[in-house]
């Protein structure tokens, strides 16, 4: 039985710094949109440290798309590049600056994983969507829930992120 029907949204940008804070403010005003307030931080965060990775590692350029799939009482955030080489994790020191981002979206996911996409590649995570009373939503901000951002279909069947490997 679905509860709620799907719901998709993408966005496309060039994953620089000045950007992602720009994404950050497009996934938390999407969730709340959804009434998904639940979700905003951690999906921001989740979506930060990918983005970060886009930036420090994909080449040859840092174009890549943020898909943000709800499907069944879940939350899919995945970001497409065009690096076909999938991500490694690395065992971080305790004073490492660097090579958290991965474990850091094992901690706060429900599952996640990586798969090649053409040529590139797409990283993803799943949360749960636990929907906010839209009175909640609306009314424990002060405004009115947010327009909608760019909703658009979904060309390639309902949450393309779920599909691949497996990690957590």
């Amino acid at each position: 039985m679905i509860r709620q029907p799907s719901r998709h949204c993408t966005v496309k940008l060039q994953a620089v710094p000045a950007r992602i804070g720009h994404v950050r403010r497009i996934v938390s005003a999407q969730l709340r949109y959804w009434r998904l307030d639940a979700l905003i931080d951690p999906a921001a965060l989740g979506v930060t440290e990918l983005l970060a990775n886009v930036h420090r590692h994909a080449r040859p350029s840092k174009e890549c798309v943020v898909e943000l799939c709800v499907l069944l009482d879940q939350l899919t955030v995945s970001v497409h590049d065009e690096d076909p080489r999938l991500p490694r994790i690395r065992v971080a020191d305790s004073w490492d600056t660097c090579g958290r981002g991965l474990p850091l979206i094992a901690a706060l996911s429900e599952s996640w994983g990586m798969r090649p996409d053409g040529s590139g590649k797409v990283v993803w995570f799943t949360l749960p969507a636990l929907t906010t009373a839209p009175e909640e939503a609306c009314t424990a901000r002060g405004h009115p829930a947010p327009l909608p951002l760019e909703n658009t279909g979904t060309p390639s069947g309902p949450c393309p992120g779920i599909r691949g490997t497996k990690v957590g």
